[in-house]
Order: C-alpha cells, then sequence, then structure tokens
C-alpha cells in the first residue's frame, strides 16, 4: 500500500467531514424543532410568561433560523477563531432543562462512560465472534457448526433490552452474581457490555465463518498444507489474515454503532453515559443536548470508518 493513497483517503476524508456534519446538522434539527413539549417546562410547571419570554429570546428558541445559525457557528468553533467567545473551542450551548449545565460539561461526564462500555462490548463481540467463526469453519454440518449458527441467528434477532433484562433478571436479580445497575468497578460493566456485544458477535462470528470456508478452501491454503505447516500456522497467520477482512470492515460502524446502541443498554442498567442524557433531551425537548450529542456521535462514526479503512489497506496492499 502507497503511502501517498492513505495519505490521499485521510486528506478527502477530513474535507468531507464538515460537509456530512452540516447535512446531518440540519436534518437533526428539523427533527428535533417538530418535538412536541416545551423545554423551559420543568416537571409540568412553567414559569412566568415574562421569564419564557425572556428565555426563548435569550437562546433563540422563538426564531428558528436565528437559533440554526447561531448554534451551527459556536459549534463549528467559528465564534471562537473569530475571538467572539473565551470558552471552549466547539462551544454547544447550554442545557435548557438542566440549569448551570452545559452540553459540553454533560458530555464530559457521560462520553467517557459511553465510550468505556461501547468499546469493551465490541471487544467481547470480536473474541466470541472470531473464535465462534473459526470453529464453525473449522468443523462445518457438525454440532459446533450448528450450535454456533443457532446462537447467532438469537443474537441477530433477538433486541438488545430483551436481552439485557433476561441478563439482569437471571445474573443479577436470581444468581446476585453482578450489581444490578450503576458504574464504578468491572462486575457493573459486565452484563450491560455482553447484552449490547452478542448481535455484533452474532454478525462477527457470521462473516468470519464464511470467510475462513473460503480461504481454507483456496489454494494457497492447500500449498501451505503441502510444506508441512503446522494446522495452527494455517489457519491463524494465512487463512485468518485474508478472512479478517469483511471484519475490519463491519468494526466501523459496528464501533460507531455500539457507542450510539448503547442508550437503550444505558437506560437498562442505569449506566450514567449520555445515553440517559439523551433519551432525556428528547422527552424534554432539550434542543442543544440533543443537537450536541448528534454532531458528537456523527464526528466519531465517521472518524472510526476512516480509522478502518486505513486499516483495511494496511492489511490488504490490494486496496488501491
Amino acid at each position: 500500500m502507497k503511502k501517498g493513497t492513505i495519505q490521499h483517503l485521510v486528506t478527502w476524508r477530513i474535507v468531507q467531514l464538515p460537509f456530512i456534519l452540516i447535512a446531518i446538522y440540519t436534518l437533526t434539527f428539523l427533527l428535533a424543532w417538530q418535538i412536541p413539549g416545551n423545554p423551559l417546562e420543568s416537571e409540568g410547571r412553567m414559569p412566568p410568561p415574562e421569564v419564557v419570554e425572556a428565555m426563548q429570546s435569550q437562546y433563540n428558541l422563538d426564531h428558528p433560523v436565528k437559533f440554526y445559525g447561531e448554534y451551527l457557528w459556536n459549534a463549528s468553533g467559528c465564534s471562537w477563531l473569530l475571538g467572539e467567545q473565551d470558552g471552549p473551542i466547539f462551544n454547544l450551548g447550554p442545557s435548557l432543562r438542566h440549569e448551570n449545565w452545559t452540553v459540553n460539561e454533560i458530555l464530559l461526564a457521560g462520553l467517557p462512560v459511553s465510550m468505556s462500555l461501547g468499546m469493551f462490548a465490541i471487544l467481547i463481540a470480536l473474541v466470541i465472534g472470531l473464535a465462534a467463526g473459526t470453529l464453525s469453519a473449522l468443523k462445518p454440518k457438525t454440532w459446533i457448526d450448528s450450535l454456533a449458527f443457532f446462537v447467532s441467528i438469537i443474537g441477530i434477532s433477538i433486541p438488545s433490552f430483551v436481552i439485557g433484562v433476561c441478563l439482569l433478571m437471571t445474573f443479577s436479580v436470581w444468581l446476585h452474581l453482578f450489581p444490578i445497575s450503576g458504574w464504578g468497578t468491572w462486575k457493573h460493566m459486565v452484563l450491560p457490555s455482553l447484552t449490547l456485544s452478542l448481535p455484533f458477535a452474532a454478525y462477527i462470528a457470521q462473516l468470519t465463518r464464511s470467510g475462513m470456508l473460503e480461504q481454507l478452501g483456496s489454494n494457497h491454503i492447500r500449498t501451505a498444507r503441502a510444506k508441512g505447516l503446522s494446522e495452527y500456522s494455517v489457519v491463524l497467520k494465512h487463512a485468518m489474515k485474508n478472512a479478517i477482512l469483511p471484519v475490519l470492515s463491519y468494526i466501523g460502524p459496528a464501533t460507531a454503532a455500539a457507542l450510539t446502541g448503547s442508550f437503550v443498554v444505558e437506560k437498562i442498567f442505569a449506566v450514567p453515559g449520555v445515553g440517559v442524557h439523551f433519551v432525556e433531551a428528547v422527552l424534554g425537548k432539550d434542543i442543544t443536548v440533543l443537537m450536541g450529542i448528534v454532531l458528537v456521535y456523527a464526528t466519531l462514526l465517521v472518524l472510526f470508518n476512516l480509522i478502518v479503512d486505513v486499516m483495511y489497506r494496511l492489511i490488504d496492499p490490494r486496496m488501491t
């Protein structure tokens, strides 16, 4: 793989990033503005009319076009570059429902938790998926292959919130092996991460099985075996190298999906991540929190896909 090709890919993706984010921002704004409710209302109580009018004027809640332009100006860092504000470079604004909290502070508090949960879930998915897929390919049309296929179908078909409730009831309520909710120790991470990982593990297992079967029947694998190489070397050093390429293509979107898909899982296990704030923002029409979270996660999605594309080209020199 030529170094210049990777540099061109990275440069092109970075050039595309602002346009992608503006499109996502615009679509999110149009949808969020239509959410019923009033973000200034707290627990069913509305402030006095004069207070509501002042706050609507302050945050441009009575002027959608002005809100769109000003929020984008601050969130993109343009206002910081021109010296119009002294705060963070990318100012995502104040929360409309959480007094004295900014969106940046909410993300700084919740994003590390959500990212830890998502990354741990992807790690578990890789371990389970690669192992199950490889075993299925090595033992085709056996009970191992059938069991792996059956489990993968369950992992893909059953929603994560159903899996989460089943794991919670089994291992927390009945067996008392793990905490019911919260965050702070490795035990708090096990059930939420496992819940989040199973659908991804199922897809990885199927991709690995398909790739390994194709590679194990190829000419270069037969040649490697004819040379007297051990089965360990044939499987892990020769077949796996090419069989894992489809898995790498899937890991980028899967990682981003694990971060964004953790919202429901976070709610089930009361994990203090971004998901709790996102759900509250949708229900309470906290449009600044909603917009800020969507922009950050959209940026992560593009960056994760870029990292995977670079890795793919480094592993497979045939990619141009």
